[in-house]
């Protein structure tokens, strides 16, 4: 259990990591005093004296190893003392630890809030506290620890107005927290956005700089006062000086108060500013210009790209949440996706990226939320079960779909040209979150070969438009194709009832094509381009289950790739009298690759409506995505040559001279080279050659060439 005993020492072990929290701690309690005193001179209960400006003070000493942070707020009197620190603030602190000392590393509580002013002892073997209460005739009070269960407390000097100043003496391991830099870093990272002045400054500060008596404030120490130097213009000659007498008053008035203007002093070099008292999340987006956001994103980013857009979150019923999400500009050929949502409470920050709170897709976006009701002395696993938090981040989830689909519907010019950036974060929001990806069905896009944006349902549209049109063209003519599949196969009774049921139930789908690979697949994009057939480019990792995610959402909807099918667009009609001679012509063609390749492929001989096109290769949909998955998983034990041509037809174009060679000299050496020759030209326009099918390709087509040579005797 944690007692005063070893409650320092543990504070000290187990926070070992997490020790610049107390400058958090001490300065959020610090704005805190500031609030009281403030609300008791709005109900009237005390004036605060004329000129009273809320501040807080952190004051570095390297030389004491001293850090004191000071504040203006209501300060305590000695009771309040004894009832604050040595009971509330304790048994906090030691209730804290009790829920610490239970969790693990991936459990731990949510930014270490809870700890308060007994987190200044995992860096300070001494901790003073000189305090003023606002109450007329109140004494100051001096407290001291050192870090023992024993304190002392008495009658202090160290205070004349109302307010706390808190004196840590560093640590020997600990000096870096009065390192200026250090100060300063740790300060801005936790305070940057609180809602008091904060100021740093060095105890021993021998730094000056210079301002214009019009900048000086009643606060400055004033080392040296500078007098303008005289400009040539008015160093003039000793015979001239009695003519200067005759100008006129109000000329020697004017230069009289330029010269005033001019005066400057030396001063000690003031308090830095170290916070932003009104960030922009806590101004409505009325009160906002475009410039400002950007400003802002800059700043807390050191982003200096544009953000694409942003969402301003702004509620107060349920629960309150304020906030800015921006979408940044990402070139994700080059860059990773990676975002940061910082997370605050009451403008202090708690900590980046808690995906107990903010959906884990909205960590591809770059933004900060405020939410004063979040419970934050609590575990990660807490937050995660918790219902209140699960409300805050469908709110948040539904605002961006929100935002997002409003864009797509009022400026589609703009939405078409982000989409490239944002459409990332919308497919990755798609697999995590069903609402969302409902929400954002009808307005994802898929750019087509043209370069055009198109979104789902038009997508779907044209794909029946292109159904229909292919529908009727069959309907014209007869169109015979010889096929091949595995020797020795016999169809079932019921072999042409489950065909026709497949037949209906693939009229019935609703098929996108798309690229993957805009170089690799380009002899399909130019099939598909001279039918006036619509393909979309999907070229990135996540799209292979971001398509599978769509198919369960939208029934009848399949995604096929290019090269999954040769449809009826591309082939010519066939007459009955050739069916015989390609169907022979295939059933040799199949034995002949069987023994060259060394195993089977289903071969199609057809006439393509592309003369130039000799042969084509397909691979069915659904043996891709298997052998994709197994590449994306790495299936241990798995060998990718096990699958062969599984799922592989090859076509051959029955107008093309070459396959018209070699069905009329099938028993000829070279048909068979030409064979494999006109497998592999079809491959390389499907998938990369393997090293040893390159080598082999290359040593035929030196064969293939020196066969056009002349024969020498």
């Amino acid at each position: 259990s944690i007692n005063s005993e070893n409650m320092f020492p543990i504070i000290k072990k187990w926070l070992y990591s997490d020790h610049d929290i107390f400058y958090r701690e001490v300065i959020s309690n610090a704005c805190d005093a500031i609030t009281k005193v403030k609300k008791l001179d709005s109900m009237g209960d005390f004036a605060l004296p004329e000129g009273y400006r809320p501040r807080v003070d952190v004051i570095l000493n390297d030389k004491d190893k001293t850090v004191k942070i000071s504040d203006n707020g209501i300060g305590m009197t000695e009771e309040e003392v004894e009832q604050y620190i040595n009971q509330v603030a304790f048994s906090g602190a030691t209730d804290f630890l009790e829920k610490y000392k239970d969790k693990d590393a991936t459990d731990q509580i949510i930014g270490h809030f809870g700890l308060g002013f007994y987190s200044t002892f995992m860096v300070a073997d001494r901790v003073d506290i000189d305090t003023l209460s606002y109450q007329e005739g109140a004494h100051p009070v001096h407290w001291t620890c050192d870090g023992s269960s024993e304190y002392e407390m008495e009658e202090g000097q160290g205070r004349t107005s109302f307010g706390t100043t808190i004196t840590l003496h560093l640590s020997d391991d600990c000096l870096e927290f009065c390192n200026e830099y250090k100060a300063r870093e740790v300060i801005q990272k936790y305070c940057s956005f609180m809602p008091y002045e904060i100021y740093l400054s060095k105890a021993q500060e021998d730094r000056t700089e210079t301002v214009k008596e019009s900048e000086k404030r009643d606060d400055d120490i004033v080392l040296e006062e500078i007098k303008p130097e005289k400009k040539e213009a008015d160093k003039k000659p000793a015979g001239e000086e009695a003519s200067s007498d005759t100008k006129d008053g109000e000329a020697s008035k004017k230069e009289e108060e330029q010269k005033e203007e001019e005066k400057k002093y030396k001063i000690k070099r003031r308090p830095e500013l170290l916070n932003e008292i009104h960030p922009l999340w806590m101004k409505t987006p009325q009160e906002c210009t475009d410039e400002e956001y950007k400003e802002f994103y800059r700043k807390v980013f050191h982003d200096y790209k544009e953000p694409l857009f942003w969402i301003h979150l702004n509620m107060d019923y349920p629960f309150r949440l304020k906030g800015i999400l921006y979408f940044p500009k990402l070139n994700i050929e080059f860059e990773s996706a990676e975002g940061v949502i910082k997370l605050y409470n009451n403008q202090v920050f708690i900590a980046d990226n808690i995906k107990e709170v903010i959906p884990e897709y909205l960590m591809l976006l770059k933004g900060v939320i405020d939410c004063p009701d979040l419970p934050l002395n609590v575990s990660r696993s807490a937050l995660q079960n918790d219902g209140f938090v699960t409300k805050i981040s469908d709110y948040i989830s539904k605002k961006v779909a929100d935002k997002l689909a409003g864009l797509c519907k009022t400026d589609r010019e703009n939405y078409n040209k982000y989409w490239e950036d944002i459409s990332p974060f919308i497919k990755y929001g798609c697999l995590k979150d069903d609402k969302f990806c409902e929400k954002m069905n009808d307005y994802i896009l898929f750019r087509n070969l043209e370069g055009d944006y198109i979104t789902l349902p038009d997508a779907l549209k044209r794909s029946d438009e292109e159904k229909k049109t292919e529908t009727a063209e069959g309907e014209n003519g007869e169109k015979v194709e010889a096929e091949v599949v595995d020797e020795g196969t016999e169809k079932p009774d019921d072999a042409g009832n489950t065909e026709q049921q497949e037949d209906r139930k693939e009229s019935e789908e609703k098929i996108l094509y798309y690229v993957t690979d805009e170089k690799q697949q380009s002899q399909y994009i130019n099939l598909f381009k001279e039918q006036h057939m619509e393909a979309y480019v999907l070229k990135h990792n996540i799209d292979v289950p971001f398509m599978q995610q769509l198919e369960s959402k939208n029934e009848g909807v399949k995604f096929r790739r290019i090269d999954a099918d040769l449809t009826a667009a591309f082939t010519s009609e066939t007459s009955k009298e050739k069916e015989k001679e390609f169907e022979e012509s295939a059933t040799k063609i199949a034995e002949m690759m069987k023994k060259a390749l060394g195993k089977d492929i289903t071969v199609k001989v057809q006439k393509l409506k592309d003369p130039k096109v000799s042969s084509i290769l397909t691979v069915s949909e659904e043996s891709r995505r298997m052998q994709d998955m197994m590449k994306l998983y790495q299936l241990n034990g798995m060998n990718m040559g096990d699958f062969g041509a599984e799922g592989q037809t090859l076509y051959l174009n029955a107008d093309h001279p070459l396959v018209q060679y070699v069905m009329g000299h099938l028993q000829e050496e070279v048909s068979g080279k030409l064979c494999q020759q006109l497998y592999d030209l079809a491959k390389l326009q499907n998938a990369p050659l393997s090293a040893e099918e390159m080598t082999a390709f290359l040593a035929r087509s030196n064969e293939l060439m020196m066969l056009t040579l002349p024969k020498t005797e």
